[in-house]
């Protein structure tokens, strides 16, 4: 009986370390509650065979089994934290050896590499420069911390209504700073070939009988060559400067000087009135100076006058919204593409205001798919181009499929990675190391790599871990019950005792 109660005395304090680590590790996400298992001890005997006649001699611990059982989800407020919704284990990489978990709280190191409080990297598969996961062997998830970069617009649609009630433009003819002009304006953010915005903007004039010319331009600037001029013309400089040019014309006498002057001062005048105008191209003030300089072939020509001299800069200045074409409708509303000239899609040709070191003219291939003319009134629906800005990485989330998002500053999202998950045939042989650890055993498998909702693998949700899976209860019972059997065999070495002691005071 001695031999009986001691092994009963070893199960219970095994079963009570088991116990009392579960309770120890209530709070620990990913945990994985342990229970001792135990089987009864027979001695073999060759004097004794009978069956029903032997007396076991105790209880051995068969094994120490963990519970894969599903904890809670629980949510936090770090969008690093990766909880498993379902089988399988986050595959982590310390120094190039794997180990697997089911604890998710990560975080970034200063490499931008996922990692656990330990150090362990999280695996899985990375993706490229245009958000492209490529499977293969996983690997450490790096996040990439880049700009995204700029795409230059090439292609705009806009969608709108143009009320069939619309009446022509009271003044003619179009220009874009006299709303009296056009019948409807629509703008539109485009984007350069380095990322800058510009404003496109499209206006709409009603011809009537279904008819609309359309013009476009950029950032809402139309330089008017004629108002310029105009100023220029009243100048008292140029005024001045003309003056004297046209005398030397009608005396016959050398002009050359004369004429260096008026272009001088014309281009001078030029130069000061554009710079009262907000976002002049600088191609338009580089053709201005290239005109005014003296020793050009503007001022060197003798066939110039003051005429074709007022004539050249003008040109240079002009800057109008230009017109792209004309839209027709037929009578039940819809675009007449047989009538429409030219032929869709239009091609706008943008200038960029002002030279910022980007392609100088955006070329934006511009079609009108759903655009109407119905009786309702004139509206925008949802007009749509390709371009955007340079973009910083501002957060990620991993979805239910582990795929990493990243979220940028303009609210563009690009694929970042995709987080995998390992499953094996018998997780009960995973071989427990710590930290909220294991590793593969010979007896469990070799680990099935996966994708998350993908093969019987979990969801992964994000800013969320999974909770302890011990039951305080059920553990505190078991502690109770435990306790009760240490007492319990602790009583038979105490009764085994006093039999002996009786049989030596037979004496």
């Amino acid at each position: 009986m001695f031999q009986q109660g001691l092994s009963g005395l070893n199960a219970a304090s095994k079963s009570l370390d088991v116990i009392g680590n579960n309770v120890a590790n209530a709070s620990t996400v990913g945990f994985k509650s342990s229970e001792a298992q135990f089987a009864d001890l027979y001695a073999n005997s060759l004097m004794n065979g009978v069956a029903g006649n032997n007396a076991g001699i105790g209880v051995s611990v068969a094994r120490i089994a963990q519970q894969f059982t599903q904890g809670n989800i629980e949510t936090t407020n770090n969008p690093l934290d990766i909880s498993i919704n379902g089988s399988g284990f986050f595959r982590m990489s310390v120094n190039g050896a794997i180990q697997y978990t089911r604890n998710g709280q990560f975080l970034l190191d200063k490499t931008g590499t996922i990692v656990n409080a330990q150090g362990a990297a999280l695996t899985g598969y990375i993706a490229d420069a245009n958000g492209v996961i490529a499977q293969g062997a996983p690997v450490p998830i790096v996040i990439d911390s880049s700009d995204l970069k700029p795409i230059e617009t090439t292609k705009a649609n806009f969608q709108i209504n143009l009320s069939s009630n619309s009446k022509t433009p009271e003044k003619s003819p179009f220009d874009a700073s006299d709303p009296a002009t056009y019948t409807k304006q629509t703008t539109m953010p485009v984007y350069d070939s380095l990322g800058n915005q510009h404003i496109m903007g499209v206006y709409y004039v009603s011809l009537g009988s279904g008819n609309w010319d359309v013009y476009a331009a950029n950032d809402g600037v139309e330089v008017d060559s004629q108002a310029v001029m105009s100023g220029v013309a009243a100048d008292p400089t140029v005024m001045e400067a003309r003056a004297q040019y046209q005398a030397a014309i009608s005396a016959g006498a050398d002009q050359t000087a004369a004429r260096t002057a008026y272009v001088t001062a014309v281009g001078n005048a030029v130069t000061t009135a554009l710079g009262g105008i907000a976002n002049v191209p600088q191609s338009v003030l580089d053709a201005v100076t290239a005109l005014a300089d003296p020793a050009g072939s503007l001022a060197g020509s003798a066939s110039s006058t003051p005429a074709s001299i007022d004539a050249a800069f003008s040109a240079a200045v002009n800057v109008p919204a230009q017109k792209i074409g004309t839209l027709a409708f037929t009578t039940s509303g819809v675009l007449d593409t047989t009538a429409t000239q030219p032929t869709l899609p239009f091609t706008i040709n943008l200038p960029i205001f002002p030279d910022n070191g980007a392609e100088l003219t955006m070329n934006i291939v511009t079609s009108f798919d759903g655009i109407t003319q119905y009786g309702s009134a004139t509206s925008e629906k949802n007009s749509t181009q390709d371009g955007r800005a340079a973009q910083s990485l501002v957060r990620f989330s991993t979805d239910a499929n582990g795929v990493i998002i990243g979220q940028y500053s303009e609210g563009a999202t690009r694929q970042l990675g995709q987080v995998v998950l390992a499953d094996f045939a018998s997780v009960d042989n995973l071989i427990p190391l710590g930290n909220n650890a294991w590793a593969e055993s010979g007896a469990s498998g070799v680990a099935q790599i996966g994708t998350p909702s993908d093969g019987g693998m979990g969801q992964l949700r994000s800013a969320s871990v999974e909770s302890s899976n011990v039951d305080l209860t059920e553990q505190l019972v078991d502690m109770i019950t435990a306790q009760r059997v240490y007492q319990a065999n602790a009583q038979t070495i105490k009764t085994e005792d006093s039999v002996l002691q009786t049989l030596v005071n037979l004496r």
